[in-house]
């Protein structure tokens, strides 16, 4: 057995931002679109009205200021609200794997690890762009990496599962050096016009490289215990996929971008992470105290509050439980990633931390690092 070492990470970031205040005026504009467009309906109380959104209401409902996405100029178009991403030709990069790319060169800088070096690519994402060849596999041909390569899909879990994957089988000896890649592009699943999710998502891509400890050549984390869970749940659901044109109705439906019930989510999803972070801590002889930092799951300030107070059994102090979803909103498996990439360099030889992702399935995963000299 081998010990595993996380020596690098990487985050692209989109050029493009959209504040609250930008996606309220156009979620504002559609409303008032739609409302004159059934006035008639909604009159005779077929129809419910669109009611406006707010930065007020966004704010206190999640802790998001601002997204960033691929395209703005589609998603902030009242007539339309999603984004504007042409096809490529198949010969040319796919949009995951370009920006995957970008992520993983940058992990693969701040290890000081050539691409050909790696023999595992992981791509871990919330939906794929095409259902094969596997992005993992473009990627890893744009890298020039050898090895092999999968796609693998546990929604917003999938950063976390995917570092347990390569974990596992760089601790076997299967392979020595493993990226796992995180391209989300969530302005593509969720519905811009539904005013109770419209603010949620955002775009981004992370990488984070895996290596047998040995091999590491500066500061690292040594990934100390990695755990996973599911529990099957309809609360967090996205019907579409290879059968939808099999089906008799091929309009477009609410069911085939993100859906949630909220209120489920938040009731039965916070115990369960809680109870997930608690039991992976006693196991591995690891008390609240010996904690330094929280990097979790970015979907929802109030959330990761309640979780950090649980896991800690207190409040957590300003930088223990960054959060930066004010910035990029959820970007569903990314979200932790870009929380320890940012915060982590700080930390000491010897100071610990847990990586947790949370989402769809549901699912829970967690890694717990300690920094190396």
């Amino acid at each position: 057995m081998f010990d595993v070492a996380l020596t690098g990470t990487g985050v692209f970031t989109p050029e493009n931002v959209i504040t609250n205040d930008e996606l309220v005026v156009a979620f504002n504009a559609y409303a008032d679109l739609y409302n004159a467009k059934h006035a008639a309906a909604i009159a005779a109380g077929d129809v419910d009205a669109k009611a406006h959104s707010s930065s007020e209401f966004i704010l206190a409902a999640s802790g998001i200021e601002q997204r960033y996405v691929l395209d703005k100029d589609g998603i902030l178009d009242p007539t339309r609200m999603y984004p504007h991403l042409p096809e490529r030709a198949d010969e040319d990069p796919a949009i995951m794997a370009e920006i995957g790319v970008d992520a993983c060169r940058k992990a693969l800088d701040q290890a000081g690890v050539d691409p050909a070096s790696v023999d595992l690519v992981i791509c871990a994402a919330s939906n794929m762009e095409r259902a094969y060849p596997a992005v993992a596999v473009e990627i890893q041909q744009l890298l020039g990496a050898g090895g092999f390569a999968f796609d693998m899909n546990v929604a917003c879990s999938s950063a976390t599962f995917g570092i347990q994957t390569a974990a596992d089988m760089i601790k076997s000896g299967s392979v020595r050096t493993a990226l796992v890649v995180n391209p989300e592009i969530c302005s593509a699943h969720l519905e811009w016009r539904d005013r109770d999710c419209h603010f949620i998502f955002g775009d981004v891509a992370t990488a984070t490289l895996l290596q047998r400890e040995d091999d590491a050549t500066g500061a690292h984390f040594k990934v100390r215990s990695t755990r996973c869970a599911t529990q099957f749940s309809n609360n967090i659901r996205n019907n579409n996929g290879y059968l939808r044109r099999t089906r008799d109705q091929m309009e477009d439906r609410r069911d085939m971008q993100f859906m949630q019930n909220g209120r489920k989510v938040f009731k039965e999803v916070l115990p369960l992470v809680s109870q997930h972070i608690a039991a992976h801590m006693a196991d591995e002889g690891i008390v609240a105290s010996d904690l330094k930092r929280l990097w979790l799951h970015q979907a929802n300030k109030t959330m990761n509050d309640y979780i950090g107070k649980k896991v800690l059994g207190r409040d957590p102090e300003t930088g223990e439980q960054p959060n930066i979803l004010q910035d990029y909103a959820n970007t569903s498996s990314a979200g932790s990633i870009i929380a320890f990439s940012k915060y982590s360099d700080d930390l000491e030889a010897g100071d610990m931390g847990i990586i947790c992702s949370f989402g769809a399935g549901y699912s829970v995963g967690s890694v717990i690092v300690e920094k190396s000299a």
